[in-house]
């Protein structure tokens, strides 16, 4: 399997090391699977994710201690600040297939329908807005697949994606690679980010991408078991590498150059993304493509 590649970034400096051009998973994928993602996209604070040892205070970064998780637990979730908004319940017409394509379950429903993700939040409010308010004009539903340390840190954030209606995937509390923990290390960073999302908004994610798309049988068996689907990407949009910094021209062309009916496209909350976004979404309605609704979409694949 070949490596994954790294991305460091340390302030408002964004730089790129060698890494596979496919997710690091086990399971087979398809050739539309071109881009990994970084391990931190985020220009406006100090990279804490290249390891667990960062110089950032590690209460603040750690997945939470067994005795914090029981206390949350006996804490409950009724008076958690999004635990009244209501559920809308979407009927499941879509499903994912092996290589993380988004496929109609008959003739009735649109097959050409592109799924859009953004990855490593939650991180500042000013692009989550952008982020959102550009959906909304489209009318389109996103995964917000999150970091737990990051929810840890700006609870408030992670309220907004879900209070304007948008939809959380778990990202594993640290950004980091699964795929060398050890099975119960790797099942924690799952499990407790389903605690603090529940703990935050009143319910769990459904959807799960592992860091680097990097995984193994073990993980997926975690994650299954926690009532989720498990995905990678078929479309990463190169949002996070420098050859795009700053060029959202380069994040839509990206996406077109690999646009294929079904693409689960890969992006991240990043100043340029959030540019290119109302085009990207503009071009992709030009050619005929919808968003699907991540709640339409089964949570197993087949």
């Amino acid at each position: 399997m070949i490596a994954c590649m790294l991305l460091s970034a340390c302030g408002t400096k964004v730089e790129s090391t060698p890494e596979s051009t496919k997710p690091n998973d086990d399971s087979v994928t398809s050739t539309q699977e071109q881009q990994n993602e970084p391990t931190s996209t985020d220009t406006s604070e100090k990279q804490t994710t290249d390891s667990p040892s960062s110089t950032d205070s590690k209460s603040d970064q750690a997945s939470p201690s067994n005795n914090e998780t029981s206390l949350n637990e006996k804490e409950g979730t009724d008076n958690a600040p999004g635990s009244q908004a209501a559920e809308v319940n979407i009927e499941k017409t879509y499903h994912m297939n092996a290589n993380y394509y988004i496929k109609p379950n008959d003739k009735t429903s649109e097959s050409k329908v592109v799924l859009l993700t953004f990855d490593d939040g939650p991180k500042e409010e000013k692009m989550i807005n952008g982020l959102i308010d550009t959906l909304d004009k489209h009318n389109a539903k996103a995964i917000f697949f999150v970091n737990g340390y990051r929810v840890k840190s700006h609870p408030e954030l992670l309220e907004i994606i879900h209070e304007r209606g948008q939809v959380i995937g778990n990202h594993a509390w640290d950004h980091e690679d699964l795929k060398k923990m050890s099975t119960t290390a790797a099942a924690k960073q799952v499990t407790d980010v389903q605690k603090i999302v529940k703990e935050t908004i009143g319910v769990e994610p459904q959807f799960f991408r592992p860091p680097f798309g990097s995984g193994n049988d073990a993980l997926k068996t975690t994650v299954k078991k926690s009532g989720m689907l498990y995905m990678t990407w078929s479309n990463g949009s190169l949002d996070w590498d420098k050859s795009t910094k700053n060029k959202p021209e380069k994040v839509i062309q990206n996406v077109l150059d690999q646009l294929n009916p079904g693409s689960n496209i890969l992006m991240h909350e990043l100043p340029w993304t959030v540019e290119a976004l109302d085009e990207l979404l503009t071009k992709l309605e030009q050619k005929g493509y919808t968003f699907v609704d991540p709640r339409s979409i089964e949570l197993e694949a087949r």
